[in-house]
């Protein structure tokens, strides 16, 4: 279907009924769009169903086909081309795929690319090349496991549309986090359930420079939004949302604002991001005069906190002032302008401060946590360049040792004769 890749009623009457194997012959060099293919090969198999895709030497139909190939494709060699197409399993489902193998099935007239030596490693072998790169659709967690939570998000996000695998993995520690953190059964419940609706973030999201507003930034928006139980995604809330990142002119409401935080660090905006765009498009009078009394409450709210605290820093100021507001005004019934006013009137100036110290301490536990995961990361590249050594090492072992051939007459499997010493 289209959101999982390919717009085709072939496909939508294919999806009724689950396949074992899904099999691709001389085909992917011609791909326009490979991910849409694999996402929706991914969204055909049985999960443990296995897809393979065949492909032989550039240059074997290059006499009547070579122009179709994509560019990519002629310009790479053999190995390159099963690297590339192990890319497509990687980059259409991520985790989704597990076992991913390639192997070269050439028959035995095809040239050894290791036998003149190891800078013949880059040289293309004979027409008659025949290679498969496979991978197994992962079985789903199903079920939530509350000691292992993140494997749940990782296996719902495989087929989300419009997030990066980049993405995925940035946002499925951030919704372990926001579920182990939930204060009872039907925020962790909320959590769980909003999944989907995280690309209609993404939407806008992709449209930001990555370089003001990194991809970790985006991640935790998305997640502090969507695990919003009053969030929808709703045409009013992807406007706010739009608008609060100046994706979009902005209304009075979003132009106060911005004038009044200007000194609040990015980090500090998104978060306050993620308590105002929930509270849009809700349809009830209660909920907007709340929106109303939270922007024409910053300018007082911040006078009272700067005659209280002196001392304090502009951003602190502003940090404080509108992470009390959004957590007494901003949702309707916890307390009115008057209340308001009379419970940050009677704060002390000790008070204050130490409510930012905490507010402060939760910030600088996040950016451990986001270097905790950057080192995971680098780890785990690491690990990928130790496999990527040893596979290059296991095909020139295999061409070494192989014992078995592709016949292209009878087109079957064959021992190879070894010669007699």
């Amino acid at each position: 279907e289209q959101e999982k890749g390919v717009n085709s009623e072939t496909l939508r009457e294919l999806s009724q009924e689950q396949f074992d194997v899904v099999l691709m012959t001389n085909t992917v060099d011609f791909l326009m769009n490979p991910r849409e293919v694999f996402k929706s090969a991914f969204y055909l198999l049985k999960p443990g169903g296995q897809m393979f895709v065949a492909f032989s030497n550039r240059k074997a139909y290059s006499s009547k086909f070579e122009r179709a190939q994509t560019k990519m494709w002629r310009d790479y060699n053999d190995d390159q081309h099963m690297w590339m197409t192990g890319s497509f399993f990687q980059f259409s489902a991520g985790d989704g795929w597990e076992g991913l193998k390639g192997f070269d099935i050439s028959p035995e007239s095809a040239k050894d690319a290791f036998s003149d030596g190891p800078m013949n490693l880059f040289q293309q072998g004979k027409d008659n090349n025949l290679y498969v790169v496979q991978a197994k659709r992962a079985k789903s967690e199903d079920t939530l496991d509350p000691n292992n939570p993140e494997a749940f998000f990782k296996s719902k996000m495989w087929m989300l549309p419009t997030m990066e695998e980049r993405d995925k993995a940035l946002t499925a520690p951030r919704l372990r986090r926001a579920y182990e953190f939930a204060d009872t059964d039907e925020d962790r419940e909320a959590v769980t359930n909003y999944i989907d609706k995280l690309p209609k973030v993404y939407e806008s999201l992709i449209n930001m420079d990555q370089f003001a507003f990194t991809f970790s930034m985006q991640s935790q928006l998305a997640v502090d939004i969507v695990t919003d139980g009053s969030f929808s995604a709703n045409d009013e809330q992807v406007m706010a949302l739009k608008r609060g990142l100046g994706l979009r002119p902005p209304d009075e409401f979003w132009s106060k604002v911005g004038t009044m935080t200007g000194a609040m660090d990015a980090e500090d905006k998104i978060n306050l991001l993620s308590h105002i765009v929930p509270r849009f498009g809700s349809g009830d009078k209660a909920q907007d005069d709340a929106l109303e009394s939270f922007v024409t409450g910053l300018e007082p709210t911040f006078a009272l906190i700067r005659n209280t605290c002196p001392t304090m820093e502009e951003t602190d100021v502003q940090l404080l002032g509108t992470e009390l507001l959004a957590a007494e005004i901003l949702k309707p019934g916890r307390s009115t302008r008057t209340q308001f006013a009379e419970w940050v009137g009677a704060m002390t100036a000790e008070e204050m401060e130490q409510l930012v110290v905490a507010r402060k301490g939760v910030k600088e536990s996040a950016a451990k946590e986001l270097a905790d995961y950057r080192r995971q990361v680098e780890e785990r590249e690491a690990e990928l360049e130790r496999q990527r050594k040893l596979y290059e090492e296991q095909v020139a072992q295999a061409r070494e040792n192989r014992s078995i051939t592709f016949d292209m007459g009878s087109g079957k499997f064959k021992p190879i004769e070894k010669a007699k010493k």
